[in-house]
């Protein structure tokens, strides 16, 4: 652990050795600060995953607690389930009290799906905790209205897109210029710091919404030891879906929750243009918010399928709905035909594997065993990724697409991430098969758990020493 400065006591040093050390270290760890960590923690998605990770990391320096944010009250549209939801919140600001230092690890969509509601309960965890961290996984660029888009809508009586561009802009400034208002009120009575992954985050933070005590870092999950032992125990045979594929197969991994943003067809159709012994596999599955009644397949999943041409033969192909004023075709089958009939040539389903929507160990144990991973995300604006940090942090060779965050994450770890267009899934294919621009199984992070573990330490009280990280406070 990074060695740690209490108000009153002087600096632990690693190499401080016997008995007297030895009960000064069990004293320091006796009176650690208790630290309240908010956040979604028994849910299957990338914030809970992130806070479990960190509460490994900050448990030397603090007495953790964390206040798992149920979902089912905090995003339920009921009108008296939102009232569940308000006493929940209510229930852990009464508990905050008992806390030397708060951390919220801020995703908007965990605190309510409408922006009244996130804005009221994030106010009230402002306004109860004693000292306050608040780590952002999304900022949103500070908005302006387009008054010309709407007065078009208006002068064609389109009054739903006019609604909706109102709607749209009030809770992009609620949530930007709304939320950055309220911390710099609050930084005025009280210890108040902000924590993002970006430096493009921290400079928007500290120049356009004018907050101090700004800390940049990357998001970090896995020390040394926690990488060793998951390579160890990684293989094959961990994943019964996987035991029909060839020992010579070269693995190609894309992980995370279905969403159009992450761009999984890009290597789908990448996939047409490389060796037949490259196979995809897809670590992640349908989010359960996004589970919808009588739907019988995802859109995303009827995507990738399309991408594909899984289940497809040539005739559907050529009989799908033409465009109007095009002439209609007809196919006769014949005995030279029938096999095309049968199953289309480019039909990728026996090289596209699904895992599903795994544990923290199997999906940690997924990127290990595979080839390549691939992050082929559209750029919709996101601060972070957290698979990408692990995939970095297990040594494996990570190509990504040249979105604003990816770009922004290899300031932080230069020369390790190979790049492609997005959507360019020709330039993705070249990739692929050419040999690996950077070596992978032998970097050192410079941005790790221990300089994480600084950042957290220094934003919730503690002044700590350590001999790597040079600390970019904005302060």
């Amino acid at each position: 652990m990074a060695s740690v400065e209490f108000e009153t006591s002087r600096p632990l040093l690693r190499h401080e050795t016997g008995i007297g050390t030895a009960r000064r270290r069990a004293a320091l760890f006796a009176e650690r600060p208790r630290l309240a960590l908010i956040s979604s923690y028994s849910e299957l998605c990338g914030i809970a995953s992130y806070t479990r990770s960190l509460e490994k990391q900050l448990s030397e320096l603090f007495e953790i607690h964390v206040f798992d944010l149920n979902q089912y009250l905090l995003r339920n549209t009921h009108s008296r389930v939102r009232k569940f939801g308000d006493r929940h919140i209510h229930e852990i600001c009464r508990e905050l009290k008992d806390f030397d230092a708060v951390n919220l690890q801020l995703e908007y969509g965990t605190l309510g799906r409408s922006v009244g509601d996130i804005y009221r309960r994030f106010g009230w965890i402002v306004r109860a905790a004693p000292r306050l961290s608040v780590t952002f996984h999304t900022v949103f660029d500070t908005p302006s209205f387009d008054y010309a888009r709407w007065l078009q809508a208006l002068v064609r009586l389109n009054l739903a897109e006019a609604a909706r561009l109102r709607r749209d802009f009030r809770r992009s400034h609620v949530l930007s210029v709304g939320i950055a208002k309220r911390l710099r009120r609050a930084q005025r009575v009280k210890p108040v710091t902000i924590i993002v992954h970006t430096r493009r985050d921290a400079w928007h933070m500290k120049y356009v919404h004018g907050l101090r005590r700004v800390y940049d870092h990357p998001l970090s999950f896995l020390n040394a030891a926690e990488v060793v032992e998951i390579r160890r125990n990684a293989s094959r045979r961990r994943f019964p879906l996987l035991d029909a594929l060839p020992t010579e197969a070269k693995l190609i991994g894309v992980f995370g929750f279905f969403g159009r943003y992450k761009g999984f067809e890009t290597v789908i159709r990448a996939l047409h243009h490389i060796p037949p012994d490259h196979h995809l596999l897809i670590f992640g599955g349908v989010h359960p918010n996004e589970i919808k009644a009588h739907q019988p397949i995802d859109p995303t999943v009827a995507a990738l399928f399309e991408a594909g041409f899984v289940d497809t033969n040539v005739a559907e192909r050529i009989r799908a709905i033409p465009a109007p004023g095009t002439p209609t075709v007809s196919v006769a089958v014949d005995g030279s035909t029938r096999d095309l009939l049968i199953e289309h040539p480019k039909d990728l389903s026996r090289r596209i594997h699904f895992l599903g929507a795994t544990s923290d160990e199997d999906f940690l144990a997924g990127m290990a065993i595979c080839d390549t991973v691939v992050f082929p995300y559209l750029e919709v604006g996101q601060s972070a990724s957290g698979p990408i940090s692990q995939a970095l942090e297990l040594g494996c060779r990570v190509i990504a697409s040249r979105t604003h965050t990816f770009l922004q994450f290899a300031k932080y770890h230069q020369d390790m991430i190979e790049y492609f267009d997005i959507g360019n899934h020709l330039e993705l294919a070249a990739r692929l098969v050419a040999r690996p621009q950077y070596e992978q199984h032998v970097r050192s992070l410079y941005y790790n758990v221990e300089t994480n573990q600084a950042i957290y330490a220094k934003a919730n009280g503690l002044r700590t020493k350590h001999d790597r990280y040079r600390e970019r406070s904005s302060a």
